[in-house]
């Protein structure tokens, strides 16, 4: 790019033609630069926006692979002290995800399990801090012991501890926010069986209907049958009462009505992205 100065002397006799064009070169030279730097601005953004989308091609390609590698292996280039731990018979897996609040985003990975664990405390929470052995009073007089202050304050809480840890030596697990916030996460364990698959069951339904509802305030949710303002109607039910007011069957019907992606399916794909094989050893 040549760099061109014009310069206008007032005093030198000029023609009309001549002072007109030198005035004019004198008016053009801050024109140029004004599109000489909108010109570079263009360039730069399209620039910025090509190395922002290939590294974050590039990182998604890194954790968009389905049920490979061995997490025993996987975990010890990554945590050697705990692949040392990790039986063969736990079924375990390693599970990788993109995230962080910067750009660009940072690789964090989690340990789950497909083998059945069994946690002692939960299956007969209470606080074991404050038992003590009732009186003979309390026991042989043919009276139900009623407990007025049984209000399960106290009582054994399950924590995970288990949240996504950041794929990095440069960002320490107790500095970074998303690690510190989902291990604290608590999670609502029931002894019961039974009520542990309906609160399972509920949580399903829950998240349809989030999932619904984000869809349908996005304009890609509508009814495709002759009943056209149903979609409407549960959603403002929704809204006002609550996801108790809306039967499973009735979403299952929404779901069929839509020709968007399937929520089963689409959570099937999630869960098995970005993640390991599984280490039980079938026999």
């Amino acid at each position: 790019m040549t760099e061109r100065t014009y310069s206008f002397d007032r005093h030198h006799p000029t023609s009309p033609a001549g002072k007109t064009t030198s005035e004019t070169n004198v008016i053009l030279v801050p024109q140029l630069e004004m599109v000489y730097n909108r010109a570079a601005r263009i360039i730069q953004r399209a620039w910025r926006t090509h190395v922002d989308t290939a590294v974050f091609k590039h990182l998604k390609k890194l954790v968009s692979f389905h049920n490979q590698g061995d997490p025993r292996l996987l975990l010890r280039f990554i945590n050697p002290a705990e692949a040392d731990i990790l039986d063969a018979a736990s079924g375990a897996l390693i599970r990788f995800r993109l995230g962080g609040p910067t750009y660009p985003p940072n690789i964090y990975f989690k340990i789950y399990t497909r083998a059945p664990i069994v946690d002692m405390c939960a299956s007969s929470p209470k606080d074991y801090t404050q038992l003590k052995k009732p009186a003979s009073s309390q026991i042989n007089n043919g009276r139900l012991m009623i407990n007025d202050g049984d209000d399960h304050s106290g009582w054994y809480q399950r924590v995970e501890n288990n949240g996504w840890r950041i794929l990095s030596c440069k960002i320490s697990m107790f500095e970074d926010p998303i690690t510190q916030d989902t291990n604290v996460k608590k999670i609502q364990f029931h002894h019961c069986k039974i009520q542990r698959r309906q609160d399972v069951a509920r949580k399903k339904k829950i998240r349809k209907i989030e999932w619904m509802r984000k869809m349908y305030a996005e304009g890609l949710l509508h009814s495709h049958t002759e009943h056209g303002k149903t979609t409407e109607r549960m959603m403002d039910s929704l809204e006002q009462i609550g996801p108790d007011s809306v039967s499973e069957q009735e979403v299952d019907e929404l779901l069929a009505w839509t020709k968007a992606l399937n929520f089963d399916e689409y959570i099937s794909e999630w869960r098995n992205l970005g993640t390991s094989k599984c280490c039980i050893v079938n026999s």
